[in-house]
């Protein structure tokens, strides 16, 4: 129980998982790992993405010995998932499936729409998850190129990242969706921008909470829930990247508890 939940990402989207799991779960130890050297993983060959989640969860297995692995990534869970969950004897949770679920029990309509990666919309994986789960709703999927980017220069509310959006969410806008789930981890830092131009009829559904739910569950299931009177865990925050950087726009993004940085470079 006193193992750490071990989390990754590309880069600063997952903190958005980070900070739903430390306020859900406060007594637990967190440890992220930001691959800032290598992202965005979003248009990256998937063979490539899948490479470098296998390569970051058994570095954090053997370095951290976390009793679950979080991939806070949409695309890595897109890619990777099922062959993370082969390699490692603890459990794996992912991104894609709780956040679908959520977005399913919030619509009237059953028109939805989930933006995403040019990586994880070219996998199919949310459209295969569609058929498997509810085959009748009618999902609009539309890849956003760019919004990365902009989350990570900390340009969240600018006028050029609306009209970016504008023309992006054009498909979904035009399926007439009534909920849209937000299928990468760095989206919810334009939700503001997004709800601009989606109108507020749309519910925009964020899998970060529903995540960290999920890990919630699956550690209450396996009996590696942490006490809820213990004292508030510890968090650790590793980037391959500039540690700088990754600690002042974190810390923009997540908020206090990401303080100390630690540095890891890939050989």
């Amino acid at each position: 129980m006193d193992r750490p939940i071990a989390m990754f990402d590309s880069g600063f989207g997952g903190l958005t998982v980070a900070r739903a799991v430390i306020d859900l779960m406060p007594e637990e130890d967190v440890v992220y790992f930001g691959d800032t050297a290598r992202y965005p993983y979003g248009p990256r060959p998937h063979t490539e993405v899948a490479a470098y989640a296998e390569q970051i969860t058994r570095w954090m297995v053997d370095h951290h010995d976390p009793k679950m692995i979080v991939v806070a990534c949409n695309t890595a869970t897109a890619v990777a998932l099922d062959r993370l969950r082969e390699i490692v004897s603890v459990p794996v949770v992912g991104v894609l499936e709780p956040g679908l679920r959520a977005l399913l029990s919030v619509s009237v309509s059953d028109r939805v729409g989930v933006i995403g990666t040019v990586g994880t919309v070219a996998s199919g994986a949310y459209q295969t998850l569609v058929t498997d789960l509810a085959p009748a709703i009618d999902l609009t999927v539309a890849a956003c190129p760019g919004f990365v980017e902009f989350v990570e220069r900390g340009e969240t509310e600018t006028d050029q990242v609306h009209v970016l959006a504008e023309r992006l969410l054009a498909p979904v806008s035009e399926a007439k969706v009534d909920a849209l789930l937000l299928g990468c981890t760095h989206y919810p830092f334009l939700a503001r921008t997004i709800a601009d131009v989606m109108g507020r009829d749309v519910v925009l559904v964020s899998s970060a909470d529903e995540t960290a739910f999920a890990v919630q569950s699956q550690l209450s299931i396996a009996g590696l829930r942490r006490p809820e009177s213990e004292a508030r865990g510890a968090t650790q925050w590793i980037s391959s990247g500039d540690i700088t950087v990754f600690a002042d726009l974190g810390r923009r993004l997540l908020g206090p508890e990401l303080d100390q940085v630690t540095s890891h470079r890939w050989e």
